[in-house]
């Protein structure tokens, strides 16, 4: 098993991931700079936090476009297990591979705060050890995290079970709660809340290892 952590300039939470995934779950963890196009090996992907590129123009805009991402379209096509946290949820959006957009938070600021959630679906291996509607409470840090997407594309969403995580207490202005979701094939998960750090009991909280332990599902 060998998980790779692509990293961007601007990334930072890169090293949270790896340190999360290799001393907590014990599972070797390798960076993966932007301009690779080599991902051969891996069996998941994690797209990290950060601000990728300065966030210029909008999030994950400019990202998009680094030669890491067209192999992991591929990567995705294959079905290999692909996370997106935070500015990582925003890339996915950008890229294509996940539906909707993420736009500035309704009140314009940064939030950096704890979210408590509700696990809303159950469908994907992502949510395998938790039971529908399971609360679980994770740390937030964004400015753009307002998930957006038309109706047709919310019924959608809706319909084929692809809404992974809400909010109980909606932060941000997120469409239908939303703060995570899952492609329909359910191997790609994005998500704005970071699992990363709250998966050790020195950090106060552990939901979050429930979900990263299913990257080696």
């Amino acid at each position: 098993m060998n998980i790779g952590v692509i990293v961007f300039p601007g990334s930072n939470c890169d090293r949270d991931v790896r340190w999360a995934t290799e001393a907590c779950l014990g599972v070797p963890t390798s960076f993966l700079w932007h301009e690779t196009t080599d991902l051969d090996g891996y069996d998941a992907i994690v797209i990290p936090g950060g601000f990728s590129y300065g966030d210029y123009l909008r999030c994950g805009a400019i990202a998009r476009f680094a030669p890491v991402l067209n192999s992991l379209i591929s990567f995705v096509d294959k079905g290999g297990k692909v996370l997106g946290i935070c500015n990582g949820f925003q890339i996915l959006t950008e890229l294509g591979i996940l539906q909707g957009a993420l736009t500035r938070n309704k009140n314009l600021h940064f939030i950096c705060d704890k979210a408590n959630l509700s696990i809303a679906s159950t469908k994907s291996f992502w949510m395998k050890n938790y039971k529908k509607l399971d609360s679980i409470s994770l740390p937030i840090a964004h400015g753009e995290g307002r998930f957006q997407c038309s109706s047709d594309v919310l019924k959608k969403l809706q319909d084929d079970d692809s809404v992974a995580l809400r909010y109980f207490d909606n932060p941000n202005g997120s469409i239908d709660d939303i703060a995570g979701i899952t492609n329909k094939n359910g191997n790609v998960l994005g998500m704005m809340p970071h699992p990363e750090r709250a998966c050790d009991d020195v950090l106060g909280k552990i939901d979050g290892k429930s979900i990263l332990s299913a990257l080696l599902s």
